[in-house]
């Protein structure tokens, strides 16, 4: 029996980069945006607070574009602050590294495992989906869904009783299986 279990997002991961007015190194991203026009052309920033002072930093997510090349739906999203399109573009690799910025996922995301009743059996199937692009060491997520220190699932992988046929090491944030034999 294949077991299903989701990562998902419980909110907006901290921003990681450097405050200009207290060199502290995390940003909380709240959703809003800020659009500027000239003439025909379009800036298009998600605002970040520096967690310390509070100071607004701007990530750019449009730069110099042309009105015309610019989706309706996407402005009218970002002229209603849609904290849902900020989850979107904070995982875009391509605005992270425009920015130079990195984000931390710790006490953003949840394992949902559906309930208790995987712990019976003589091995157990398990398919892990991520809702979002959250990097996480799939031990953890392992040791947390059994209920098992991390130790105790290195150990378990070392001794061959759990297998998978991704890396295991290391974090991922792609789907995965693995199969815990008993």
């Amino acid at each position: 029996m294949l077991n299903s279990w989701v990562v998902m997002p419980t909110c907006l991961p901290v921003v990681l980069r450097r405050c200009h007015t207290c060199a502290s190194e995390r940003f909380r991203a709240n959703g809003k945006f800020r659009v500027n026009a000239n003439h025909k052309l379009l800036d298009a920033w998600l605002l970040v607070l520096c967690t310390s002072c509070g100071e607004t930093a701007k990530l750019t997510v449009l730069e110099r574009a042309n009105v015309r090349s610019v989706r309706p739906e996407l402005l009218d999203r970002m002229h209603d602050n849609d904290p849902r399109l900020a989850a979107v573009l904070l995982q875009d690799p391509v605005l992270r590294r425009r920015n130079r910025v990195a984000l931390d996922w710790d006490g953003a995301w949840r394992l949902d495992t559906g309930g208790s009743d995987h712990l019976g059996g003589e091995a157990v199937d398990v398919s892990v989906r991520f809702a979002a692009r959250i990097p996480v060491r799939p031990v953890r997520l392992i040791a947390e869904g059994f209920g098992l220190s991390r130790a105790e699932v290195e150990r378990l992988v070392a001794e061959g009783r759990i297998v998978s046929a991704d890396r295991l090491s290391g974090r991922l944030s792609g789907d995965f299986t693995f199969v815990l034999k008993r």
